[in-house]
Parts: structure tokens; sequence; C-alpha cells
């Protein structure tokens, strides 16, 4: 008997995923819980592991393939033998006459090879329950959207951009909308290597696009004297590790400096609906992290409640894990502010952007020594280039600025912090 391999529920609003990669082969023994194959979604990838012991016995979908919540990924038969004895078998029926009840089952054989031998435009292919909802909903011809499943297969993500886009059937189709690529000359062409991108790029290059598209951006800037924060870490650095287990770094007061900061300019914190401003009494705090796949944001909640050990041990797991990939999707949602940290890149200086729907973002940089006036005179001095962009729509230049000067204030003296000033 064969045990079925499904795909799980991946989370909130997320109906589908995209095959990254198969961990096993057909004919593979496989013990329960050992993962089998990596899906990918929007924003993490997620192992599905094996739910019995067994052996391989089938692989429904390939690398690169797009399935919903509840597709069937495989199968496991119950222990070597049973796989082995599996497949004579289905030689011996396929060489020995059809009994009288053949062409009954011969009928339902034919038919998934119907279906995929079908190259005909997306419109033609048929709809699944949740894309034929939406279609029927917007009143929408299917022949208009370009599937980019198996086969042409339109899903959701495909109708919903193409509303996106359409703005009531003004626009063209998605397809018309690419601008065509400028020629390359064959022997160029012949070094180049084309990948398809990954489903988290596509999401990530949609996202901040749709950011740029959507808000009135702009970015002001500062610069931070990190001479008293670098001299309370030095001071405390070892027996902060020793009482809490985690490094002392600077994420963790620039998370303090910017929930003070939000608690001062609530414009910061809030974002547009509609003709509506929610204003947030709450403080999630992102911290983008740059993976091999691309960046995630996993958010540090309710930040203003915590310390300074705690902020440090959630950033450092949700680092940890968003290298591995293992960030649940609920990690990643729901923040009012995002911290971004070029400078451990070399970055000395750049304008982030928003991470939609929020209304700001601050981009940290590289600590450069410079020469600064000090009490008359010149000295050199730990500076940060500091980069605020925000969503001119809800914060005025006043507040952006403002904001970005409460920050350095609390950075160079820390003792804010305590005192709450």
């Amino acid at each position: 008997m064969a045990t079925e391999i499904r795909v799980p529920s991946l989370g909130e609003s997320v109906t589908e995923a995209t095959i990254a990669q198969w961990f096993k082969k057909e004919g593979d023994a496989v013990q329960a819980d050992e993962p089998l194959v990596e899906l990918e979604t929007d924003k993490v990838t997620v192992e599905v592991p094996a739910p019995a012991a067994g052996t391989l016995s089938e692989i429904s979908a390939k690398d690169g393939d797009t399935v919903e919540v509840g597709a069937l990924l495989g199968a496991i038969a119950e222990g070597a033998a049973a796989a082995a004895s599996e497949a004579p078998a289905k030689e011996e029926k396929a060489k020995e006459p059809a009994p009288e009840k053949a062409p009954e089952p011969e009928a339902k054989a034919e038919e998934p090879e119907e279906a995929p031998a079908k190259a005909e435009p997306s419109g033609d292919q048929p709809l699944s329950p949740a894309v034929r909802k939406i279609v029927e909903e917007a009143n929408v011809d299917p022949s208009r959207i370009e599937g980019s499943g198996k086969d042409g297969r339109i899903l959701k993500g495909d109708v919903l951009a193409f509303l996106e886009k359409d703005e009531g059937g003004k626009a063209e189709a998605p397809a018309q909308a690419k601008a065509p690529r400028a020629p390359v000359a064959e022997d160029d062409a012949s070094r180049e290597e084309r990948v398809r991108m990954t489903r988290l790029r596509k999401t990530i290059a949609r996202r901040l696009k749709d950011a740029q598209d959507t808000a009135a951006m702009l970015t002001t800037f500062n610069e931070v004297d990190m001479t008293a924060v670098m001299a309370l870490r030095s001071e405390y650095k070892d027996l902060f590790e020793k009482k809490h287990g985690v490094k002392l770094g600077f994420m963790s007061f620039f998370v303090k400096a910017c929930v003070h900061a939000l608690k001062e300019i609530p414009e910061v914190n809030a974002e547009i609906d509609g003709d509506d401003l929610v204003y947030k009494n709450y403080y999630h705090v992102g911290v983008a992290v740059g993976t091999e796949k691309g960046l995630v944001v996993p958010v540090v909640r309710d930040a203003d409640a915590l310390s300074l050990a705690e902020i440090e041990k959630t950033i450092n797991d949700y680092a940890a894990r968003a290298r591995d990939g293992q960030l649940k999707l609920e990690e990643m949602q729901g923040g009012t502010f995002t911290i971004s940290n070029g400078g451990v890149y070399g970055s000395l200086m750049s304008t982030p952007i928003l991470n939609a729907p929020q209304s700001g973002i601050l981009g940290m940089h590289k600590i450069q020594q410079r020469p600064m006036a000090v009490d008359g005179e010149i000295k050199l001095r730990p500076m940060m280039y500091l980069a605020l962009s925000y969503d001119h729509r809800i914060v005025d230049g006043r507040e952006a600025v403002t904001f970005l000067v409460r920050i350095k204030d609390t950075l160079e003296q820390p003792q804010r912090l305590m005192l709450d000033l």
C-alpha cells in the first residue's frame, strides 16, 4: 500500500509553491520524517518530510512545477520490497491481454496524456476553483491572462497580477507590457547563462517596484557619532555575553533608538489604507537579512517591551534560520518599520526602498573614522551615515528630519534610553 505525499499548509494567504528540489529520486529508500522535497513560496522555503518509511515509488511533481496546497507530490511504497515488486507487476500487467472490463481503465489512463498535450492559450486550460472564483467575480476573460503554471495553466497569482495591471481594462495584457530585450551578439549570447527567477526573487522585485510606483518616496540623511555606543559596547560586551549568552551588537541599540523616535513621531509608524491613516500603537520592527536566495525581513515584535539582550537573541535566531530558509511566514508579517544594515557589506551611503505598506525605513551604513569638529578641535571620530526613506504622502519633511535627529541624539547619548528622554 502506498502513502501519498501532499503539499502541506503553507501559512495564511499562501495557496501555492514551486518545487525547488527533490532530495530523493524514485526508487530511493526513505525514513519517516526525512526531508524529501523543498518547496519555495513567496517568502520562505519549506521542507516536506516523509509521512512514512519505505521507498519513494513515484514523483508526481517535478522540479520547477507550481503546486497548490494539498496537491499530490508523490508516493511512498511500504518497504524496499514493495516498490521492487510494484514495477514488475506493472510490466506484467501491461503485457497481459486486457480483461473484459479493460476499456474503462484505458479511458481513464488516456485522460492525463491529453491534458499536458494541449499547448493552447491559457484561457483554454481548465481553471482551479480558486482561480475560477476570482475570474467570475472580476468578470474577466481568462483568455486575456497569461498563465505561468505548467503548460500555461492560469494560477491565482496570474489573475491577481493581471487585475492589478489592468485597472479596469485600460492596460494591455501582461505579455505585451514586458519590454523586449535588446539584441545580443551571437558571440556574447553563447557566453550568457539564463536562469529562471525564483519565486522569492520575483516577489522581491514586484514588491520593491510596487513601493516605487505607489509611495511618494523621499530620503533624508544625517550622520551619527558612534563613539558613545562603541565605548559602552566595548566596556560591557564580555559581561553581557557571559550573562545573556549572546554578543552585544549595534542592532539592538538601533532598534531601541528607532522605537524611541517612533513614539515621538507616530506618522513614521503609520500607513495609508485607502482614504484613512492607520496609526499603530505597537512597534514591530523588521530587520532586513540578506541570504543567498534573496532579502527577507523578519520582524522583532513588540520591540518596545524587549530588553537589549532579548532583541539581540531574537535577531541572531532570525538571521541563522533565514540563512537556512527556515523562517516562518508569520515571522515576516506585520512589521510597522524596517531597519536595513548595508554597512555590514561596506556600504557608505544608500537610499533604501520602503517595505510597503510601511511609511519608513532606516538605512545603516559603514562606520568610518572621519575628522570632525569637536569643541573647537578637529578629532577623528567613528561616524556612520544614516538614511531615512519615507512616504511623503503621510510623513512631512519636518517629521522625517526630526525622527532622524532623535535617532542620532539617542545613539550619541545612549543614557537617554534608560531615562526615556
